[in-house]
C-alpha cells in the first residue's frame, strides 16, 4: 500500500473520535446558554450537561485511540476498539512521569516534562494505528487447541500488551523529541499569530480533495502540538481558570471558517447558479440550494465544494485563498467563536454565550462581506474564462445529459430504499468483484478497489455523487454527501446478499490500441464511419468541453475541421438538427445514434457561421452534405473548433475501434468503426 492510500485510512479513520464532538458542542452550548454568568455555579442542570461534555472533551487522547483502532481495522469489529483502548492504557502508565522516574531511576522532579503530556491524542493516534495493524493481521490467527480459548481476536489484546511495553520503553527515549519538536512547530504557529491562522486555513481548504485536512486540523485543533484550539475553546471558563485558553485567542484557528462556510460559499452558490445556461438553472438551482443550506446550517461545505472543484480548479484555490483570509482577518480582530462539529449557524447559535466567544456577531457582518466577495469573484472568473462549472457544460440532444443510460443492476425485493441506491453505486465502481473494503466519512465514500480504471464516473453521477476522486490505482472515493455512512452500511448490506456486476467499461480511444484485440473478440463491425469534414483528428480527452472529454455524452473522437461542408458520416435518417445549425443527430439502420457537434460553445452564435442543407427527418447516405460551414468566422468567434463525432448510445455495443490518425478527409477517411 503506498503512503497516500495509508495516510486516507488514518484520515477517515480519524472522524471517528471526531464524530462525538458535536456531542460536547451540543450539551456545553446549551448549558452556557442556561448559566451565562456562573457556567454551571447558578444551575444544576447547565453543570450537569457543561461536566456531561467536558467528560467528552477532556478524554479526547484515548478516544482518538480508541476510534483510530476501530476505524482502520478491517472488519469494524468492537474488539479492534478493545485492543486501542488496552494499548493506550499501557503506554499511558507505563510514561506516565511517577513510571518513568521508577524504571529510569531518577528524581520525579528531573522527569522531562513531555511524559506530563503523554495523555494526549499524538499518543492517541499512533496507538490507536498499531492497534489496528495488530488486529488487521492476527484477529484470524488460530492457536493449539489447548490455547484455543485465547485464538482470535481475544490474541490481540494480549498481543497488543506486549507491543505496547516495547513501545513505551522506545517513548521514554523518543517521547521527548517528538513532543518538543511538535511544541516548536505549534509554537512557530502561534508565533507567527493571525497570518499563522490564515496559512492553516489555505491549506485546510486545499487539501479536501485527496481527504488529508483530518491529519492537518489535527494538529492545530487538538493537543498534538500543544495549540488544542477545539477543546480548548469547548471547555470555556474551566479553560481560562486553568489557564488554558486566552480570550481573543482560543478559537482564532476556528472563528474565520464561519464567515466562509455560512455566506461565502452560499456566494458562490448564487454565481454558479446565474450563471448556468438558462435551460440548466431549474436544475442548477435544486443543487445549489441545497448545498448553501447545508454550508449555512451546519457547516458542511464538500457538496458545494466538489461541484466546481474540478470543472474549475482555479475557482477552488481562490475559495482557498479566500478562506485564509477570512480566518487571517478573524484571528487579527479578534471575532472568536468555535465549534464541535463545523461553522454553520447551529454550532454559532450553540457557543454564543460560551465565554470565549468574543464579539462573535462581527463574523456575520464579516460573512455578508464575504457573501458579496465569492460572489463577484465567482461570476467574473466563470464568464470571463468560460469556466464550466454545473449548468454551463455543452450537451448533446436536447443540451442534456438526462437521456444517458446506465447499465442498472436489478433489485432484490427484499432491498430498502437505501440499499436500492446502494446497489447502484456498487454496480458504478465496477460490480462487488471489483470492491476490497468499503468505508466512508462525513460526506464521502472511501473505497478500495481493484481496478479503479472502471468505475462509472457518470453513473455514479446519475445517483446524485457530486465527484469521484482517483487517488491511485485501488483507492477511489465517490462524494455522496451526508448519506455517506448510510451508502457505506447499505453497500455491505447488499453485497452480502449475492453477487453485483458492475456497469461495463466503455472502450474508448484512450484504450483502443491496448484493447483492440480484445474488443474484436467479443464482437463484429457493425459500422463504419467515414469523416465528416477534413482536419486534424484529436482525442475526446482533448475537447475544452468536460461533457465530450468526459464520454458522458458519447464515445468517438474529434477533427478540427478544413473544409467548409459537414458530411453525413454514414446512412440514414436526419433525426435531429439544432435550430442553430451546430449539430446534427442521425440514426442508422442498425440503431446507432451518433452526433456531429460543430465546435465548442458554437450555440451561443446563433446560427451565425452554420447553415443547414438538408431538413430534419431526411433519409441521407454516407458523404451527403448536412451543414455549410463560414470556417473563418467560426475560428474567430467559436471557443474552439475541435468538433465531436460521436456514438451517443455507446453502451448499447461493444465500443468503438479507432482507425483514424492524424489529417483525415471528408466522406473518404474511415475514423472509427462500431463494434457489437
Amino acid at each position: 500500500m503506498n503512503i497516500l492510500s495509508y495516510l486516507q485510512r488514518i484520515g477517515r479513520a480519524l472522524m471517528v473520535p471526531v464524530a462525538v464532538l458535536p456531542a460536547a458542542a451540543i450539551l456545553m452550548g446549551i448549558g452556557y446558554w442556561i448559566d451565562p454568568d456562573g457556567w454551571g455555579a447558578n444551575s444544576a442542570i447547565a453543570a450537569l450537561l457543561i461536566k456531561s461534555g467536558a467528560a467528552i472533551i477532556d478524554n479526547m487522547s484515548v478516544l482518538f485511540a480508541i476510534g483510530v483502532a476501530y476505524g482502520m481495522s478491517k472488519d469494524k469489529d468492537g474488539a479492534a476498539a478493545l485492543t486501542g483502548f488496552v494499548g493506550f492504557l499501557v503506554v499511558t502508565t507505563l510514561c506516565s512521569p511517577a513510571s518513568y522516574s521508577m524504571i529510569m531511576n531518577v528524581p520525579i522532579e528531573h522527569v522531562p516534562a513531555a511524559f506530563g503530556k503523554i495523555n494526549n491524542q499524538f499518543v492517541g493516534i499512533l496507538v490507536g494505528v498499531l492497534s489496528a495493524e495488530l488486529y488487521n493481521r492476527y484477529s484470524g490467527v488460530e492457536l493449539p487447541k489447548a490455547l484455543s480459548f485465547f485464538s482470535g481476536r481475544r490474541l490481540v489484546p494480549i498481543l497488543t500488551s506486549f507491543l505496547m511495553i516495547f513501545l513505551a520503553f522506545i517513548l521514554m527515549y523518543v517521547w521527548p523529541l517528538v513532543y518538543n519538536a511538535l511544541v516548536s512547530f505549534g509554537e512557530s504557529i502561534k508565533d507567527l499569530g493571525s497570518v499563522g491562522a490564515g496559512i492553516y486555513a489555505f491549506f485546510n481548504r486545499l487539501l479536501i480533495p485527496v481527504g488529508l485536512h483530518h491529519a492537518l486540523n489535527s494538529v492545530f485543533w487538538f493537543d498534538v502540538a500543544g495549540i488544542n484550539d477545539i477543546p480548548n475553546f469547548l471547555g470555556g471558563a474551566k479553560s481560562i481558570e486553568e489557564g488554558l485558553a486566552t480570550p481573543g485567542i482560543t478559537g482564532r484557528y476556528q472563528a474565520g471558517f464561519f464567515p466562509i462556510m455560512m455566506f461565502g460559499l452560499p456566494g458562490a452558490a448564487l454565481a454558479i447558479y446565474h450563471c448556468a445556461r438558462p435551460e440548466n438553472k431549474a436544475k442548477v438551482a435544486g443543487i445549489m440550494i441545497a448545498g448553501a443550506f447545508a454550508a449555512f446550517f451546519t457547516g458542511i461545505t464538500e457538496p458545494l465544494e466538489f461541484s466546481f472543484m474540478f470543472v474549475a480548479p482555479v475557482l477552488y484555490v481562490i475559495h482557498a485563498l479566500l478562506t485564509g483570509i477570512s480566518v487571517y482577518i478573524a484571528a487579527t480582530m479578534e471575532w472568536i467563536s468555535g465549534f464541535g462539529f463545523s461553522a454553520g449557524l447551529v454550532d454559532m447559535l450553540l457557543q454564543s454565550r460560551n465565554p470565549l466567544a468574543i464579539r462573535w456577531w462581527m463574523l456575520i457582518v464579516q460573512g455578508l462581506v464575504f457573501f458579496g466577495i465569492y460572489y463577484v469573484i465567482f461570476s467574473f472568473m466563470i464568464r470571463k474564462f468560460n469556466l464550466l462549472t454545473p449548468g454551463r457544460e455543452v450537451t448533446a440532444g436536447d443540451e442534456t445529459v438526462d437521456g444517458y443510460d446506465e447499465n442498472l443492476s436489478p433489485t432484490d425485493n427484499t432491498d430498502t430504499d437505501i440499499q436500492k441506491d446502494a446497489r447502484q453505486y456498487v454496480v458504478a465502481v465496477g460490480g462487488s468483484d471489483n470492491i476490497t473494503n468499503i468505508d466512508a466519512c462525513i460526506t464521502r465514500l472511501r473505497l478500495s478497489v481493484k481496478d479503479a480504471s472502471i468505475v462509472n464516473d457518470a453513473m455514479a453521477k446519475r445517483l446524485g455523487a457530486s465527484g469521484v476522486i482517483r487517488l491511485n490505482k485501488q483507492s477511489v472515493q465517490v462524494i455522496v454527501g451526508t448519506r455517506a455512512e448510510l451508502i457505506a452500511s447499505a453497500m455491505k448490506d447488499v453485497m452480502a446478499k449475492g453477487i453485483i456486476v458492475g456497469s461495463a467499461p466503455v472502450i474508448t480511444a484512450a484504450t483502443t490500441e491496448k484493447t483492440s484485440e480484445s474488443v474484436k473478440a467479443k464482437g463484429e463491425v457493425i459500422l463504419s464511419l467515414v469523416a465528416p469534414v477534413s482536419g486534424e483528428v484529436y482525442s475526446l480527452e482533448d475537447v475544452p468541453d468536460e461533457a465530450f472529454s468526459s464520454r458522458i455524452v458519447g464515445d468517438g473522437i474529434a477533427i478540427k475541421p478544413t473544409s467548409d461542408e459537414v458530411l453525413a458520416p454514414a446512412s440514414g435518417t436526419v433525426v435531429k438538427i439544432f435550430e442553430t445549425n451546430h449539430a446534427f443527430c442521425i440514426e442508422t439502420d442498425n440503431g446507432v445514434e451518433l452526433i456531429v457537434h460543430m465546435g465548442i460553445d458554437t450555440v451561443a452564435l446563433k446560427g451565425q457561421g452554420c447553415a443547414r442543407l438538408v431538413e430534419e427527418g431526411s433519409e441521407v447516405k454516407a458523404g451527403t452534405p448536412i451543414l455549410k460551414l463560414d470556417i473563418a468566422f467560426l475560428e474567430a468567434n467559436a471557443k474552439s473548433m475541435i468538433s465531436p463525432v460521436i456514438i451517443s448510445n455507446i453502451d448499447d455495443f461493444a465500443g468503438v475501434e479507432i482507425l483514424a490518425k492524424g489529417h483525415v478527409i471528408a466522406g473518404e477517411t474511415v475514423i472509427y468503426n462500431v463494434l457489437k
